[in-house]
């Protein structure tokens, strides 16, 4: 009969389990580097210059934040002359991110349910209202637009959600015929679709394979367009046509 650990071997097996968690939630915790992973949820790589002016912080201040979160894995860089662009480890660490950021969001905790600061300028009003109808979130679409595609791909049976969440037989037949080919995608190690919890909806929103694509279709046939440098997108008049049509979206 096999010996049975020790409670002092367990407790130091679950030390070991729980470093590396307390390390990833140290990470996270301080605002400044939060804030910069939420800035990094566009999708893009961004210089150590301009986050550091996205956050409101001085360049030493966020080079050494940077930093971190390069040695925490939650970040990569790459060097191109003097400039330092930074941008999210992957598909992955996004999804964490906006996950957290929900969970936050939706927490019953006081200290983290309580409303959000109020805007400090009619910018910052303007940006949270253009970013809560549509943006992106990595490299796919979140916001009102994203939960309601979710919806209406869901309800026009394009996705099933019967035993986890697939592309159905017709589905790609469908998306096919839109200009969207997921046959043709390279996959890796990505899902072809999974559900990411949108922060400002509290609802799902589409990731994945599917995700990706539709978010570079959109953006592909001038559907949406960027707003400024941050994460907000513009739905066009050809775009608002064409979720209509295709999808049943009418945002108002």
């Amino acid at each position: 009969m096999p010996a049975q650990p020790t409670s002092a071997q367990s407790s130091s097996a679950q030390s070991m389990s729980a470093q590396p968690l307390a390390r990833l939630a140290g990470l996270l915790a301080d605002p400044t580097r939060a804030a910069i992973c939420l800035a990094l949820l566009d999708g893009r790589a961004w210089t150590a210059g301009e986050l550091a002016h996205h956050v409101g912080v001085v360049a030493s201040t966020a080079s050494e934040q940077l930093s971190r979160l390069v040695a925490g894995g939650l970040l990569v860089e790459e060097r191109q002359g003097r400039h330092r662009y930074l941008r999210l480890a992957g598909p992955g660490t996004a999804a964490l991110v906006e996950e957290l950021a929900a969970f936050a969001s939706a927490s019953s905790a006081p200290e983290l349910s309580a409303p959000a600061p109020r805007p400090r300028n009619l910018r910052e009003s303007v940006r949270r209202s253009a970013e809560a109808r549509a943006r992106t979130c990595y490299d796919h679409l979140a916001g009102a637009l994203g939960v309601a595609l979710a919806d209406a791909l869901l309800a026009r049976g394009v996705v099933t959600d019967d035993s986890g969440l697939a592309v159905t037989a017709p589905g790609r037949t469908w998306l096919a015929g839109i200009g969207i080919d997921l046959d043709g995608t390279r996959r890796g190690s990505r899902p072809l679709v999974r559900s990411c919890l949108d922060w400002t909806e509290r609802r799902p929103h589409l990731a994945g394979v599917l995700g990706a694509a539709l978010r570079a279709h959109a953006l592909g046939t001038g559907w949406l367009e960027p707003i400024g440098i941050g994460r907000a997108l513009r739905i066009t008049r050809p775009g608002a046509d064409a979720f209509q049509d295709l999808f049943g979206i009418t945002l108002t």
